[in-house]
């Protein structure tokens, strides 16, 4: 018996429920394939925040991103990275 006929009989014996978690498992199986075909990073954004090294430190940068982070998840922001931002 072929993998695909195993896998087809032991799917019809299960509850419909189990059989709807099998097509949830399916698709994220999917997804993980479509992403690693996507390739490795080309990092075409390194550098593109140059002009802003005069500017800011990296420290200041990792705190607005985590402002704009926690804000878009609706999240309160501390008063000290309120501070940099303005």
């Amino acid at each position: 018996m072929k993998t695909d006929e195993k896998i087809l009989k032991e799917i019809q014996t299960l509850p419909h429920q189990m059989q709807e978690e099998v097509m949830d498992f399916i698709e994220s199986l999917r997804k993980r394939q479509e992403i690693k075909r996507k390739g490795k990073p080309t990092f075409v954004w390194a550098g593109s925040l140059k002009d802003l090294r005069n500017q800011y430190t990296s420290v200041e940068l990792q705190h607005k991103i985590s402002y704009f982070d926690r804000t878009e998840q609706g999240r309160k922001t501390p008063a000290y990275i309120l501070k940099i931002s303005n």
